[in-house]
């Protein structure tokens, strides 16, 4: 059984998460470290990495904060030879940071589309980019791009995060099939509607005593009838950047409770 639990350890392991200063990013860096790793993270501006190196001392994690614009190729090629100057070479890189513009196409102007593209595509390309060469050199690492049902699905005003999470699933399925012989896997992690702080006003009871209307169309569009926790998430992230996933590559793992296997309830 030791032998089984010691796959799924993240123990001695460097983990960088992108945008790891708070929300999914923060969660699934909180889980790496109960796991064993040492955390690294980046963010935008040094508020946002001070308040996660906050965060996480609350925790009682010692993590590496570094400020970071992830679709500047200079800084990212900094930030990735100072963390192995600094801390150690990169076992784990998780591609979290991402924004989202909710604006109906035909009043979306190109130079939004293009930011959101710019964030949560480009951004992964170019820190994958950076950390390929020292995993490819010592034949081992784990790439884990945050897709969304938005790699699946199309939705009313997100048609640029849903072309960049599209193009974030190809992407992992294009580091896998390149980079799988040096014994990298690159896989993406799809989380469903997560109850956070950030997702609280959309779970409020309203003043009549019923649910959010939003909150009532994500529990019947989940089989599970419920919201996932980031608890749902970290686990299956931990499995992703475990040995225990060393043949797992190139594979989306959704984690939204089964929303995207039903076609949801009939009116009554």
């Amino acid at each position: 059984m030791n032998n089984i639990i010691n796959k799924f350890s993240l123990q001695g392991k460097i983990a960088l998460v992108t945008g790891g200063s708070y929300g999914i990013g923060f969660g699934i860096a909180s889980a790496y470290a109960q796991a064993g790793a040492t955390i690294v993270f980046n963010d935008i501006n040094q508020e946002l990495v001070d308040k996660g190196l906050k965060a996480y001392e609350e925790l009682g994690i010692k993590a590496h904060g570094y400020v970071c614009d992830v679709t500047n190729e200079d800084q990212v090629l900094e930030m990735v030879a100072k963390i192995e100057k600094e801390v150690g070479t990169i076992d784990i890189l998780v591609n979290n940071a991402g924004i989202i513009k909710r604006i109906p196409m035909v009043e979306m102007s190109a130079k939004d589309f293009r930011q959101v593209i710019d964030i949560d595509l480009n951004g992964p390309f170019i820190m994958a980019k950076a950390v390929l060469p020292s995993m490819i050199k010592k034949n081992a690492g784990k790439i884990i791009n945050v897709c969304s049902m938005m790699s699946e699905l199309g939705r009313e005003t997100v048609s640029a995060y849903a072309a960049a999470k599209g193009g974030l699933k190809m992407l992992t399925k294009n580091i896998a099939s390149e980079y799988g012989q040096y014994n990298i896997q690159c896989n993406g992690l799809g989380p469903g509607y997560i109850a956070t702080p950030q997702t609280a006003p959309l779970r409020e009871i309203q003043p009549d005593g019923s649910k959010h209307p939003f909150d009532q169309f994500i529990l019947a569009k989940t089989p599970a009838n419920r919201w996932g926790t980031p608890e749902d998430l970290a686990y299956p992230a931990i499995f992703l950047a475990s040995e225990a996933s060393d043949f797992v590559n190139g594979h989306i793992l959704y984690v939204d409770g089964g929303i995207l296997a039903y076609i949801g309830k009939q009116p009554q």
